[in-house]
């Protein structure tokens, strides 16, 4: 899915403010003109010179006149910025916040003052939810009559990230707000913060660079944005307020999501408007949650035409609607859906309790159905039917060697293929009638049914049958084991065929390399196994460890082993000379990752993030803000970092978490399983008895090479 890129709209021309000094030299173009406007038909080089000399006086004077113009009208734009500030100054509380987290993830939580606005003459006042990450013991609101009260955190709206306060207090001046209609792209706009002087707002003034951003919730604005001002009111030049500044991220719904972009001329507000509109509902202590419906688009690209629905979650809103997979949407509430981003924008403003009308066509039906949103699903969980199958080669000119099903290379004990009587060899080919042609349909036939839900398959056993018979079983499917088994069957890379061509067996460098990545100039170092052969497809293990030491040599030896024999390649990241691991490596990361994808031949369902210590830190937001990419997380000596996401059946994502109970990070390690679990993700664990902080040993690494190998199951 594409990510919501912030591509302002195109805004009116304006004139900006220009401020000349009386050393401010001619423009080029005035002495280009007076140069040029010397006639070719003058007598003598004195009358030439004297009509120059009195063109260059008038063209000085008209200079100073356009400059004196200026200079009135930088004085009458900072004169209507100082008035449009000054009627919202009432409007504008300053707020303090006592005790708390010193961090939150990767963020030092704000420990000065921050702003906020009232919205109620009896005291209730409206903020950015980000002032309150670090989990205050108390607030205190500073009035713009200078008078310090205590406030009360009332509740939260979660979709657009305020919080709603009250003060004891009345007589208070409410903001007012410009009408949504009113806005428009290009107009001033003045971001203000009440942090520096209580007595008067500090200023930042832009313009309105797009409207509906964020999936419909806010403004956006080139004025600087940033925690100082969170929770401020954006106004125009007359003084009535806008929206309420709020960090905002389209991938990102907690408290910190577009933070990173303060101060970048990329700043969001809620429009003032649709914060009256919810007021009420605040004002009763209830937090509002963001709406969900519980369907899945067919479409990847976020722009794609012919938005029809993929999957319906089990017990969602959807399902409970009768909405099925195949329906196209038409229609929600008014709002005609073409594409993609048009479902997202037309739900991105909803709240779990809202009510919606959904029209689809079915066929050659429409039909319309009332939906009321939830704030949460019930959580995903894959079924598992209990198979490894056989990895076969990539070309499309070798294709055609393949069987036509899904060939199984490893029956799971007790899993109910095996209860149903499958073998390692056979064959399968159908499910609930259905044709499954290759491991990648079979996964998402079985991801589509429930644990407990009983189907029909046909296989067929070539050691005992012709090729064209089939035979028939009912399995009842289980949820995915933890366990990792003692042993697994060997899985032999598919031979070169003899009649592959040059272009197939294309040259790549092999063994251990060392390489820097042209566009971030960041080193990383790989280990491919010299066998290497483009015919196949390999695991990636993208190792991050320690800031404070490489490990490779250590790490290429524990894993060349598993490499070479279960076909994966090894990919070490690095941090910055000198340097500890950032946020922004994680970009990095997945640049150097796409960029070593780009001469290699990647299984894409075997991409697996393997963090050590505090590189865990990296490998866990690698893993969980690129959904797409990661399909499996190994930790060792090192809990999760950040909030888990939501488990989703078209990102796959499984869990290994590996650490000595002696270790520090173990008790960590113990609350993220069971958290992990919750949410039911597949999460395997080794625990290293009487082992404190140390990376595994050959015996723990071959189970984890286990766990790797069996990440494609089904």
């Amino acid at each position: 899915m594409n990510q919501d890129h912030f591509v302002p709209e195109v805004a009116p021309a304006r004139a900006a403010p220009h401020y000349v000094s009386r050393d401010e030299a001619l423009p080029r173009h005035a002495l280009t003109e007076v140069s040029a406007s010397e006639p070719p038909w003058t007598a003598t080089r004195p009358m030439t010179s004297l009509v120059a000399g009195v063109l260059c006086i008038a063209a000085v004077a008209s200079t100073a006149a356009a400059t004196q113009d200026d200079s009135v009208l930088a004085q009458q734009e900072q004169e209507a910025f100082q008035q449009a500030a000054a009627l919202v100054s009432p409007s504008v509380v300053r707020i303090e916040t006592v005790g708390g987290l010193d961090r939150l993830g990767r963020f030092l939580t704000a420990s000065g003052p921050t702003t906020g606005v009232i919205v109620s003459e009896d005291g209730y006042i409206i903020t950015s939810s980000f002032n309150f990450v670090s989990k205050p013991s108390s607030v205190i609101v500073v009035l713009p009559d200078e008078r310090r009260l205590p406030a009360q955190i009332v509740a939260s709206d979660q979709a657009r990230m305020l919080t709603l306060l009250k003060v004891e207090a009345t007589g208070l001046t409410p903001a007012q707000p410009v009408p949504k209609k009113s806005i428009q792209v290009g107009q001033w706009a003045i971001a203000l913060g009440r942090t520096f002087e209580s007595s008067f707002p500090n200023v930042s003034v832009g313009i309105v660079s797009a409207l509906n951003r964020i999936w419909g919730k806010a403004i956006q604005t080139d004025a600087k944005v940033s925690p100082v001002n969170y929770g401020g009111p954006l106004i125009d030049i007359e003084g009535r307020v806008m929206g309420i500044l709020v960090p905002l991220s389209p991938q990102g719904r907690s408290e910190t999501a577009g933070v990173e972009w303060y101060d970048s001329g990329i700043g969001f507000a809620i429009p003032l408007e649709d914060v009256y509109a919810i007021l009420p509902r605040l004002k009763k202590g209830e937090d509002l949650l963001p709406g969900r419906l519980g369907i899945t688009l067919k479409a990847t690209d976020l722009y794609a035409p012919e938005p029809k629905i993929d999957r319906v979650r089990y017990n969602s809103p959807a399902q409970k609607a009768g909405l099925k997979p195949g329906d196209r949407i038409l229609k929600i509430d008014d709002q005609v859906i073409r594409r993609f981003v048009d479902v997202r924008q037309a739900l991105g403003t909803k709240l779990a309790g809202d009510t919606i009308q959904i029209t689809v066509r079915r066929g050659e039906k429409q039909i319309a159905r009332t939906v009321t949103l939830v704030a949460e699903l019930e959580p995903y969980q894959s079924a598992f039917l209990g198979i490894l199958p056989e990895r076969v080669s990539t070309p499309d000119s070798v294709l055609d060697r393949t069987p036509a099903g899904v060939p199984i290379r490893f029956v799971f004990p007790e899993s109910p293929a095996d209860r149903a009587g499958l073998q390692r060899g056979d064959v399968i080919t159908h499910w609930e009638g259905r044709p499954t042609p290759d491991a990648a349909a079979l996964l998402d036939a079985v991801s589509r049914a429930r644990p407990g839900q009983t189907v029909k398959i046909r296989f067929r056993r070539p050691a005992e049958a012709a090729a064209a018979d089939t035979e028939e079983a009912e399995v009842t499917l289980a949820t995915i084991p933890d366990n990792i088994p003692d042993r697994l069957p060997a899985a032999p890379l598919p031979a070169v065929p003899a009649d592959a061509t040059a272009a197939d067996q294309k040259a790549a460098d092999t063994g251990q390399l060392l390489r820097t990545e042209p566009k971030t100039k960041r080193e990383y170092w790989a280990y491919v196994p010299e066998d290497y052969t483009p015919q196949a497809r390999y695991g990636l293990l993208i190792w991050i460890g320690p800031a404070a030491t490489d490990m490779q040599k250590q790490i290429v030896r524990l894993w060349k082993p598993t490499c070479q024999t279960h076909g994966w390649l090894l990919l070490g990241i690095r941090p910055a000379r000198g340097r500890n691991w950032t946020p922004e490596d994680v970009e990095i990361a997945r640049t150097i990752v796409d960029a070593f994808r780009e001469h290699y031949s990647v299984d894409a369902q075997r991409i697996v993030v393997h963090g050590y210590a505090d590189g865990g830190r990296l490998a866990t937001q690698l893993a969980f803000r690129h959904r797409e990419l990661v399909r499996g997380l190994l930790l060792a000596s090192s809990a999760l970092s950040g909030t888990v996401p939501e488990n989703r059946p078209e990102y796959r994502l499984q869990f290994l978490l590996a650490c000595g109970d002696q270790d520090e990070a173990w008790p960590f390690v113990e609350q993220a399983v069971k958290m992990v679990r919750r949410m039911k993700f597949p999460c395997s664990v080794i625990r290293l008895k009487d082992q404190g902080r140390q990376y595994p040993g050959d015996e723990t690494v071959r189970q984890m090479a286990r766990w790797l190998d069996m990440l494609d199951r089904i």
